[in-house]
């Protein structure tokens, strides 16, 4: 397996990371419960590096940030494809902050079936309206990411 550990394209997308996945965790959790998880147009993750350098640099900003975490990732080589890319923190969350985490997390799934439940509640006529993407979920995480990466000059 290749290391990534000292590519300049690694450090650089681990730099652009570190404030990104401080605040994927819930506000007053301490840091804990961080989650992050991009959909990114396979051709924009093979500029980045490719999908390997990717999760290793978030690994790299993980343990920069004391977290014991998983990283998954997957995407096609086909033209027009999408790269999955993520990682969640696995640290066990001590007393505050593991009520806040909890919370949090019951408030996303809540959210989340409200927003399912009204695009298909409705009989006959049209749908409702989309609503706007919640904050902390992989829509809006994907564009903080891709802004951050074009901010930082990290695309061709």
């Amino acid at each position: 397996m290749v290391s990534y550990a000292k590519d300049e394209r690694c450090m650089a997308l681990a730099k652009v990371l570190v404030p990104i996945l401080k605040s994927s965790g819930p506000e007053g959790a301490g840091g804990y419960g961080g989650t992050f998880q991009v959909h990114v147009p396979s051709a924009t993750a093979a500029e980045l590096g490719g999908l390997d350098l990717i999760r290793a640099a978030l690994r790299k900003t993980a343990r920069e940030l004391g977290w014991t975490f998983g990283t998954y990732g997957f995407g096609g080589g086909r033209e027009g494809s999408t790269t999955l890319i993520g990682i969640y923190d696995k640290r066990e969350i001590p007393e505050p902050y593991a009520k806040v985490v909890e919370e949090h997390r019951q408030r996303q799934m809540r959210a989340a079936i409200d927003h399912v439940s009204a695009r298909y509640s409705a009989l006959g006529g049209s749908a409702p309206a989309p609503s706007p993407p919640l904050p902390g979920t992989p829509v809006v995480q994907t564009k903080e990411f891709l802004a951050a990466v074009a901010e930082h000059s990290l695309l061709a």
